[in-house]
């Protein structure tokens, strides 16, 4: 009987380890910057990693020395193109909330829960539009930057004199985060999917776009119709009753689903 080589499996254990702590790292970053315009840089970086790559193999020389240069100089703009996701995470590491998993308290999730419905209804019954964002997995800072930024413990009373017709806020989308209003005003990307019914408005659009490009969720409510709708993921589930809406809002923020894809399907349904 041989014996057990002890050396040979510490070794392998510590690669185990070290891929282990490398995919960590990499899965936070990746949710940190779903949602952002990183994200799109990130994919024309590897669109030309793999032009390089085809361009060596095809041994096309002045091609492959052209991308090899853009790279050169994309590495240099690495820190200032993700200068906010670098922040942000930096932050995040001395918080120490880098390395665990961002659990929101029941009790508060809730109480998040029961503001937005119940401003929902309120809205909706005195037919006043109204975008309400809630943040995902994936940071929504791109579009709160470009708002007013509130930074305010939520409440119902709050989100319905938001949106107000005629005050200065009511315009654009509420971004919320965990129990906070992160900010108002805030304009978002319009859904360009050409099924969407042109019945609905720029407001419906928005909701549709913000999650297309993010996990949010998007609450509208039609100040035409009077009409609850959410989106999701790219789909549009309209005419919600209470009961429904919340339905939606606890499995957003309560059920945690860990999405392995950063682009969510295009379609609009009913529902």
């Amino acid at each position: 009987m041989g014996e057990i080589d002890f050396a040979n499996i510490f070794r392998d254990f510590k690669d185990i380890i070290d891929v282990a702590v490398v995919s960590f790292v990499l899965y936070k970053l990746i949710i940190m910057i779903r949602g952002t315009r990183a994200v799109q840089l990130l994919q024309g970086i590897i669109i030309i990693i793999i032009a390089t790559a085809l361009s060596s193999q095809l041994e096309l020389r002045a091609f492959n020395w052209l991308l090899d240069m853009t790279l050169t100089t994309f590495f240099f703009a690495i820190p200032v193109v993700f200068q906010p996701e670098l922040r942000r995470a930096l932050e995040q590491l001395g918080r120490g909330s880098f390395f665990r998993r961002s659990n929101q308290d029941i009790t508060m999730m809730d109480r998040t829960i029961n503001e937005i419905v119940k401003a929902s209804t309120s809205l909706a019954k005195n037919k006043i539009g109204g975008l309400v964002v809630i943040e995902g997995e994936s940071g929504l800072n791109d579009f709160t930057e470009a708002g007013t930024s509130l930074g305010s413990d939520i409440s119902s009373e709050l989100l319905i004199n938001i949106f107000i017709p005629n005050t200065p806020l009511h315009d654009g989308a509420v971004i919320i985060r965990k129990d906070k209003i992160l900010a108002a005003a805030c304009y978002l990307p319009l859904s360009e999917n050409p099924f969407i019914s042109k019945a609905l408005g720029t407001r419906h659009r928005a909701g549709i776009g913000i999650s297309e490009n993010s996990d949010a969720l998007a609450v509208i409510i039609s100040e035409e119709t009077g009409q609850i709708s959410v989106a999701k993921s790219g789909q549009l589930y309209k005419d919600l009753d209470e009961k429904s809406l919340r339905d939606k809002l606890t499995k957003h923020m309560v059920v945690k689903k860990i999405k392995t894809s950063f682009w969510p399907r295009r379609s609009t349904k009913n529902g």
